[in-house]
């Protein structure tokens, strides 16, 4: 090994031994400080130098030696009934050897950020525990569901596709699902802490994220409770449809980046125009606190099985429309999905652009149809749940987005 390449790896294993050294000076740890651990990412990298000389087995040996180390400094330490018994710097210990090691076999990239994350993670200590302390069971139950959906299901599942048209793959479908859970779990995460103290945006994004059509009936509903309260109302539905405009465009990015040039123009314009209508409505209700509605959990399993299943019945019959009754068919199709469910529309529209079944032009225009009736089928439920005031604030302001959807369909190029 070149001279200059040797002293890299010795100093970017003393600088990251330094930088986790540091951090557990910071905190008195009574096992390993300032000094140890520079020592020990150091030890991991000579030993892998020393691996092609005398045999790979010398950093199995290194590590074991480092182990009865951390033993018998932990039996001397545990002597002191004050001392914490805690294993979080004596696997940062082990992990650090390791990384040293890593230095020299593997890519010196990976290696520093294994090190600083080592770091970061020691360092936020308290406000990790905060979290899950903040977290009840409910919300535990939906992290560990989500991975049930993430991890467990989505692996197993069979990657070739079945039945005519050749576009039901059952894992590109449950990948969709994982998608759209995953947003509506992230969101739903960030109302159980900021929730019940959300302001008028905050609550409008959050409800956008988590479920805009669920968002606007619980909001019509309480309008027409406390009429009151519909103006704010009428703002935080207007927020949470214009969270769905930047949700289509997050999942066209996903999951056909190449189609995406083409659908965001349309797709950003109506974005920035529903922008532009809740500006001065909400600077108007801006010093308003809005408390979300109870919200459901994203990851239930019966909700993302249903949401496959909706998803995978768009696209076979996406698919069998345009072969049998052509474009004008795929809109009517688009008009009827996106009354309920804007995202499966999208997400199987981007599938097919991206697989070269359709059109980019068309791909984008049915998208934009199912965001224009989605938007119809809101202004129906706040006439039949709300009252008059919040009926006609909401129509009029998603009339100019509709009116504005219908322009771009039939006057932009394909």
């Amino acid at each position: 090994m070149e001279l200059s390449l040797l002293f890299q790896h010795l100093a970017i294993a003393l600088g990251l031994g330094f930088l986790v050294g540091i951090q557990r000076e910071s905190v008195a740890s009574p096992l390993a400080g300032i000094r140890t651990f520079p020592l020990i990412t150091i030890f991991g990298t000579i030993c892998a130098l020393l691996g092609p000389v005398f045999g790979g087995w010398i950093v199995g040996v290194g590590l074991i030696a480092l182990a009865a180390l951390i033993f018998v400094g932990r039996i001397t330490g545990t002597k002191d009934a004050a001392v914490d018994v805690g294993l979080t710097t004596e696997v940062a210990m082990l992990l650090m050897y390791a990384i040293g090691a890593y230095l020299v076999v593997g890519q010196r990239a990976i290696a520093i950020a294994l090190g600083g994350g080592v770091a970061v993670l020691l360092h936020f200590k308290g406000e990790l525990h905060g979290f899950v302390d903040k977290l009840g069971a409910n919300d535990l139950k939906a992290i560990m569901q989500f991975v049930l959906i993430s991890l467990v299901i989505l692996p197993v599942l069979p990657n070739r596709t079945f039945g005519p048209y050749a576009v039901l793959n059952p894992r590109h479908i449950w990948l969709m699902v994982v998608l759209i859970v995953g947003i509506s779990l992230g969101g739903y995460i960030t109302y159980k802490f900021f929730g019940q103290s959300a302001g008028i945006l905050l609550g409008g994004v959050l409800g956008g994220l988590i479920s805009s059509t669920a968002t606007t009936v619980s909001y019509a509903r309480r309008a027409k409770e406390t009429p009151e309260s519909s103006s704010l109302a009428a703002l935080v539905i207007l927020i949470a449809s214009t969270v769905v405009f930047g949700r289509l465009i997050l999942e066209v990015a996903l999951v056909a980046p190449h189609f995406l040039p083409q659908a965001s123009l349309p797709l950003v314009l109506l974005l920035l125009t529903m922008v532009v209508l809740s500006i001065f409505p909400w600077l108007w209700n801006r010093n308003d606190k809005s408390e979300l509605p109870p919200q459901e959990n994203p990851s239930e399993l019966k909700p993302a099985i249903f949401f496959g299943l909706l998803y995978g019945v768009v696209l076979f019959v996406v698919a069998a429309v345009k072969e049998h009754f052509g474009a004008g068919g795929l809109y009517v199709v688009a008009a009827l999905s996106g009354l309920t469910d804007v995202d499966a529309i999208t997400l199987s529209t981007s599938q097919l652009v991206n697989a070269g079944r359709l059109d980019g032009g068309q791909g984008w225009r049915l998208i934009v149809v199912a965001a224009l009736s989605n938007l119809v089928f809101k202004a129906g439920a706040v006439a039949l749940l709300g009252n008059r005031q919040l009926f006609l604030r909401v129509s009029t302001m998603l009339g100019v987005v509709f009116a504005l959807g219908v322009f771009l369909i039939f006057l932009l190029p394909s």
